[in-house]
C-alpha cells in the first residue's frame, strides 16, 4: 500500500452581503455604541436582532436599545487564539445574555484563566477603539461588578446618521486534506506524468480520479488501470470572469475531457486553441506543468474530432 499523503490547504474568499434594515440598525448601533435588539411576535427581545420571527415567520421591525452589561449563560475556554479571532491571548467564548435580552449573544470574554470564568458571572462589553459598524466593534467581554442595567429595554427607532449597508466579512478555512490511499496513488503517478484511475469489480466502470470506491455499486475498488493520456473534450465553459491571483487571460476554457480509458470526465483547461473553436469531441492531450507534478492544460492533439457516441455517456 504506497504512503497516504497529507498536506495543509486554505480556503479564503471575502464575502460580501447588503443589509435590511434591522441589521443595518444593529452594526450601525455598534458603531455608536448601542446594541440594539427586536422584540419577536411573543415579546421576547431577540439579541443579536433578526429580520423574521423565528416562530411565526413575520417580518419583525420593533427594535429596542439594551444594557452593555450581561450574564454569562454558558462558556468554553480557548487555551490557542487562531488567526483572526477576537483576542490574541487565552480567552473564553461565551453565550452573553445582556441586560433586557431574551437571548444570547457570543463573543469573546478577556479572562485571565478558565477559573476565572463560571456561569452567572455578570461581564460587560467593552468596545472597540475604532468602531466601523461590524460585530467586532465589540472588542470583547470583561468582567464586571457593577451595577445592572435596566431589565426592560427602551424603544429606537433605529435611525442613525450615515447608517451601514453593506459589510464585507472575510472567509477562511486552515485545514489539512488526507486524500487517502486510492488518490494518493492517482497523485504520486501525476508526479511520473501518468493518470491512473481505478477500475469497480463488479460494473468495471475506470474512475478518475479514483475515489476508493465505486460511486455507482458502493464496493471497493483496488485494481489499477492507466489511462490517456489523450482525451476527448466532452462539454466546456468559456470563462470571462478573472480570478484573483490566477495569471490566467480571459476568456478561456475550462472543459471535462474524458481520457481514453476512462469511464468518467475529468476538468481541466483548454489552451493552444482559440477558445471560440473549442467543441465538444475535440481531440486533447496534457501540457505539463514544470516539474510534472500536475497536467497545466490540454491542448489539441490535431486528430479528427471524436464521434458523439462515443463519449454521449460522459456528457
Amino acid at each position: 500500500m504506497p504512503d497516504v499523503l497529507s498536506a495543509p490547504l486554505v480556503v479564503e474568499f471575502p464575502f460580501t452581503r447588503s443589509l435590511g434594515p434591522v441589521q443595518s440598525a444593529f452594526l450601525t448601533g455598534l458603531r455608536e455604541r448601542t446594541v440594539l435588539g427586536v422584540r419577536a411576535d411573543d415579546g421576547t427581545v431577540l439579541v443579536p436582532p433578526v429580520e423574521y420571527d423565528p416562530v411565526t415567520a413575520n417580518e419583525l421591525g420593533d427594535l429596542v436599545e439594551v444594557a452593555p452589561t450581561g450574564t454569562v449563560t454558558t462558556w468554553a475556554w480557548n487555551p490557542s487564539p487562531r488567526r483572526d479571532q477576537p483576542l490574541d491571548t487565552p480567552f473564553a467564548w461565551v453565550l452573553v445574555r445582556l441586560d433586557g435580552a431574551g437571548t444570547a449573544l457570543l463573543h469573546a470574554l478577556d479572562a485571565p484563566g478558565p477559573d476565572a470564568v463560571r456561569t452567572g458571572m455578570r461581564v460587560r462589553i467593552r468596545w472597540a477603539a475604532t468602531r466601523t459598524g461590524a460585530i467586532t466593534d465589540i472588542a470583547c467581554f470583561e468582567p464586571y461588578e457593577g451595577e445592572p442595567g435596566p431589565s426592560e429595554p427602551a424603544p429606537h427607532t433605529g435611525e442613525f446618521t450615515d447608517p451601514v449597508t453593506g459589510i464585507v466579512a472575510p472567509a477562511r478555512l486552515d485545514y489539512v486534506h488526507t486524500p487517502g490511499r486510492a488518490q494518493s496513488a492517482y497523485i504520486k503517478a501525476l508526479e511520473e506524468r501518468r493518470t491512473v484511475g481505478e477500475r469497480c469489480p463488479s460494473c468495471r466502470k475506470v474512475y478518475v480520479p479514483p475515489r476508493g470506491a465505486c460511486p455507482t455499486c458502493g464496493v471497493a475498488t483496488a485494481e489499477q488501470v492507466e489511462v490517456g493520456p489523450r482525451g476527448t473534450v466532452t462539454t466546456f465553459c468559456i470563462v470571462n470572469i478573472k480570478a484573483k491571483n490566477l495569471d490566467i487571460e480571459v476568456p478561456y476554457v475550462y472543459a471535462h475531457i474524458a481520457l481514453d480509458g476512462a469511464d468518467l470526465a475529468l476538468h481541466g483547461r483548454i489552451a493552444g486553441i482559440p477558445y471560440d473553436q473549442v467543441r465538444m469531441g475535440l481531440r486533447v492531450e496534457p501540457v505539463w506543468s514544470e516539474g510534472a507534478r500536475h497536467v497545466d492544460h490540454y491542448r489539441p492533439t490535431g486528430e479528427p474530432d471524436a464521434d458523439y457516441d462515443t463519449y454521449k455517456e460522459l456528457v
